[in-house]
């Protein structure tokens, strides 16, 4: 029987409620039912993130692996159809998967165990003390994902953008700070600039240094997606946020500008949208003022 960890529990009953709990109940069912299935064995301790249990196994032939177990949302939803699309080059890739529960059987991005199992969690791409060195790998994975067209059924961002803008004038009745609202107010103008080019790229959405781990056929893939098709600037902002350094905003957004072959002002346009929605999401929360590390590289931009 799998032992499902604590703490993914309590963020799934916090984040989630019934539906949470009732996924963290349904979790050791529904590896072994896939353990069984694909002839897995495990071979380590139960990993997790926010909304996946992910189990280190062995296939029949000995390949090491992951079996991602998640909870289904909207975000998430496109990720097979994206590590397929993307095939491995620049991201982890898909071995199996199962489309009615979102189950997923990942190759494996990790040190080998001594009984030649999957072993633990691989380097992450944070664990690079240089932070420009580090975000120079993540353009560079950037770059190569974008580069691929976004498959038939994605979610879009011109969808996104769209229902953004409409939320907008509520959600300034809502903050208390006339610079707050002055902040969302242009970066909803900013986006109104782009939204009628959404662009059909596929994004990974979630691309920071947390989301890329060291391989063993390349020296980094990116992990995690949770994608979507559009315009790549909007891919800019949680590699700004991630390991925030105010001095390097500037120089990361013109890094990966640069390396992604941008517009500058569409780029900058986007990661503003990008900002729009983290706001619009505190405030959907019942925020009443705006803070962190992107609302410090939104008024960056802006400047």
């Amino acid at each position: 029987m799998i032992e499902v960890p604590a703490e993914l529990a309590r963020i799934q009953a916090r984040t989630n409620g019934a539906a949470g709990r009732a996924f963290v109940a349904a979790l050791p069912g529904l590896a072994e039912r896939f353990l069984d299935e694909w002839g897995l064995r495990p071979a380590g301790p139960a990993l997790h993130g926010w909304s996946a249990l992910v189990l280190p196994v062995v296939a029949g032939d000995g390949t090491a692996a992951a079996l991602k177990l998640r909870l289904l949302d909207e975000e998430s939803e496109g990720e097979a159809a994206a590590l397929r699309a993307w095939d491995g080059a620049g991201a982890v890739r898909l071995l199996a998967d199962d489309p009615g529960t979102g189950t997923l059987l990942l190759e494996w991005l990790g040190g080998a165990s001594r009984a030649g199992g999957a072993g633990e969690r691989g380097r992450r791409l944070s664990d690079v003390p240089d932070t420009r060195a580090a975000t120079g790998v993540l353009a560079g994975l950037l770059a190569r994902l974008v580069a691929v067209e976004a498959p038939a059924g994605m979610r879009s961002l011109g969808d996104i953008a769209a229902g953004m803008l409409d939320d907008v004038p509520d959600a300034v009745e809502c903050l208390a700070s006339e610079d707050d609202r002055r902040l969302l107010r242009d970066c909803a103008a900013a986006v109104r600039e782009v939204a009628g080019e959404p662009g059909d790229r596929l994004l990974h959405w979630d691309l920071h240094f947390d989301n890329v781990l060291a391989g063993g056929r390349e020296p980094w893939l990116a992990i995690d997606p949770k994608p979507l098709a559009g315009d790549p600037g909007f891919e800019l902002l949680p590699a700004l946020c991630n390991r925030f350094e105010p001095d390097e905003v500037l120089w990361r957004f013109d890094l990966m500008t640069e390396a992604l072959g941008l517009d500058r002002d569409r780029a900058r346009a986007w990661t503003l949208g990008r900002v729009l929605q983290d706001c619009l999401w505190d405030v959907e929360d019942g925020g009443s003022a705006l803070g962190g590390e992107r609302v410090s590289v939104a008024r960056t931009l802006l400047a």
